[in-house]
């Protein structure tokens, strides 16, 4: 059967009905679809096989992680998702349910005649071994967000450190002019946090998702501040304390494998949430933002830096994709920027600031994936083929996706406004993100000397640390 290809485009674009965005080449070396359109290469007929029985992302995806289908050597794959993106967004395309409960139909009875030409029936592929096995237990509970989270942080520090370079930030970075290396983006993004959040000497901050502490040490370091940070995943933790005796940071920096809602130790004179609130999920929000507004003292601030998704048409539901929910990110979730500053209200904040960082995160997405690529081999080795590919697919898919603005990341800056209704802010946004006149710190400093009228004269915003 020399014209595999041209029977399976054919009989897609018969059901579909416009042209399909890529070639295909099958197992038998046939060749079908548009001239210069990227193209897919089917290994097998398990690669149909995932195909009709999970039509769209989650039996593509399943096959590309398992190996059934590859990048040809002169395709971008870049230029595949977007090419898939866009098709998937045609209304022609919307608008079909092509499940396997949709056979006795006449388009599904089309593409079954056509597995069955090929020899690609047969019965349903075992899903790849790193699709998630379904976590059990209430959503949001804390030994299931524990499940979820060590589904995706406890892959391996050696293999992140591949993937995020020596700053070993997981966060979107920040593009400044000056920024030349993915290093120092995330070095300016850091120092951005600590500009916000008017951090200085003497100052306790808490780290909600520390990571392996790339910002407990830049503050500590950098602003002076006593910190803690939280974190429920092992392998994080594990890094992050060794990370930070190795810093000399030990005596003022601490780190706990604490779910947010068990922490007991306020008040905190900052909190900074980086990445974190996409695993909380809306049935939670507003106790995750209340918990923080709890733990933060009377003129405070928050800087939650959180991934956002479009609004929806009003009674349509929103899905996470079923590739990042199995594979990826299993519990999580988008919010629209509002919502979420409704919420941040709603627990008692007053919200000062909204940046969008975009297009920064596309950068960055785009430098992982560049340094996931360029470590193939080792991270092969230490995660295993699949799970490489299925870090490489989805850094590549959600890098493009913030680039055509289908999701977003903002840094929303809030304050626990007291009561009389003073939030401690500089008159204008130039003032409070000043960097301030102090040398490099690398131990523990005292507070600042007073200033006119009693209080430490800074640029930031002045306000008594609660130590």
């Amino acid at each position: 059967m020399a014209e595999l290809a041209r029977q399976m485009v054919g009989s897609l674009e018969a059901v579909v009905g416009v042209p399909v965005p890529l070639r295909i080449q099958a197992w038998d070396g046939s060749i079908a679809g548009p001239p210069g359109a990227p193209t897919l290469v089917l290994r097998s007929r398990r690669a149909v096989r995932r195909l009709v029985w999970q039509p769209g992302e989650l039996g593509l995806a399943r096959a590309y992680v398992a190996g059934d289908i590859e990048i040809a050597s002169d395709t971008d794959l870049y230029e595949v998702l977007s090419a898939v993106a866009h098709f998937a967004e045609r209304p022609e395309i919307r608008q079909l349910n092509l499940g396997v409960g949709d056979a006795v139909g006449p388009k599904g009875r089309e593409l079954l005649r056509t597995a069955l030409r090929i020899g690609a029936l047969g019965l349903q592929p075992t899903p790849p071994p790193e699709e998630a096995r379904a976590v059990r237990g209430r959503l949001h509970s804390r030994s299931r967000d524990r499940a979820a989270i060590s589904h995706h942080y406890d892959v391996g520090n050696d293999f992140y450190s591949l993937v995020l370079g020596p700053s070993m930030v997981y966060s979107c970075a920040y593009w400044t002019p000056e920024a030349k290396s993915l290093e120092a983006a995330q070095e300016a993004k850091l120092d951005l946090i600590c500009r916000k959040l008017g951090l200085r000497p003497g100052m306790r901050l808490l780290d909600v998702g520390c990571g392996w502490g790339s910002l407990l040490i830049h503050a500590a370091t950098h602003y002076g501040v006593e910190a803690v940070g939280v974190s429920i995943s092992e392998e994080q933790v594990a890094l992050a304390r060794r990370r930070i005796a190795d810093a000399g940071l030990a005596d003022r920096v601490e780190v706990r494998l604490q779910d947010y809602r068990e922490i007991p130790d306020g008040p905190f004179d900052a909190i900074s949430s980086v990445g974190m609130a996409e695993h909380v999920g809306s049935v939670q929000y507003l106790t995750y933002a209340s918990v923080l507004y709890r733990l933060l003292a009377s003129g405070g601030r928050l800087l939650n830096h959180q991934i956002s998704r479009r609004p929806l048409p009003s009674g349509e539901h929103y899905e996470l994709s079923p590739f990042i929910r199995r594979y990826v990110f299993p519990d999580g979730e988008l919010s629209p920027v509002g919502s979420t500053v409704s919420l941040l209200e709603e627990a008692g904040f007053e919200v000062r600031d909204v940046e969008s960082l975009r297009e920064h995160y596309a950068l960055t997405l785009r430098e992982w994936v560049a340094n996931l690529e360029a470590n193939w081999g080792q991270a092969v080795r230490q995660v295993g083929r699949g799970r490489a590919r299925v870090w490489r697919l989805y850094m590549a898919a959600s890098a493009l996706a913030f680039e055509e603005n289908r999701i977003g990341v903002n840094q929303v800056l809030a304050v626990r406004t007291p009561v009389e209704g003073s939030a401690g802010l500089p008159a204008t946004r130039e003032q409070w993100l000043a960097r301030p006149q102090r040398p490099e710190l690398h131990m523990a400093v005292g507070r600042p000397a007073d200033g006119p009228g009693g209080v430490a004269d800074t640029d930031l915003g002045d306000r008594p640390s609660v130590r």
